[in-house]
């Protein structure tokens, strides 16, 4: 799943892979403090401009499709495109849905394979610590998110791919497109 990157990172990049997770968890978590104010579609409009800026979903898209994206004409690319950026802003309109005293912290940021891995925790009061890792890279709009790892190790890229995978073959590019945006609800 990883693309290999021949040059290191210098601290510049690493730094400014940090300030864009940080810029995004800072939204993230003024969304929470007025969840309730805004409810999900509101929570839904705030984090929409911040994570189409963050996320690469061309790339992450082409990903979770695997071989098949390269059967597909620039129009169904593209619509696949806006479903799955439609989704993953649900998704997190829905997982942070209200506040309890949490924060982020962001832990470390390293040179790996694929880019550049920020680390960081939402740390919750009464819970454990629940880790998000970053993987970004460069795309010549900046630093971008091309996947996402719960727990450090559980990438979002390849859940997804495994399971777009099993409802490509049995139902095709129509049946994805309308699977993910089933999957973009509000509850």
């Amino acid at each position: 799943m990883f693309v290999s990157v021949s040059a290191q990172a210098e601290p510049r990049d690493l730094a400014q892979a940090s300030q864009a997770i940080d810029r995004f968890e800072t939204s993230l978590l003024a969304v929470m403090q007025s969840a309730d104010r805004l409810g999900y579609s509101g929570r839904y409009r705030r984090l929409q401009p911040e994570i189409d800026r963050l996320f690469d979903f061309r790339t992450m898209t082409r990903v979770v499709s695997g071989p098949d994206w390269n059967d597909w004409d620039d129009g169904k690319r593209d619509r696949l495109v806006d479903a799955f950026r439609d989704f993953v802003t649900a998704t997190y309109a829905r997982r942070f849905d209200g506040y309890a005293g949490e924060h982020f912290s962001i832990d470390a940021q390293q040179q790996v394979s694929g880019g550049i891995l920020v680390k960081t925790r939402l740390v919750r009061t009464a819970e454990p610590p629940v880790e998000l890792d970053y993987l970004i890279r460069d795309t010549g709009r900046g630093p971008q998110v091309v996947d996402v790892f719960l727990a450090g190790t559980i990438s979002e890229l390849a859940t997804r791919r495994s399971e777009f995978a099993a409802v490509l073959r049995r139902d095709g590019y129509d049946g994805l497109l309308t699977a993910i945006r089933g999957k973009t609800t509000s509850d």
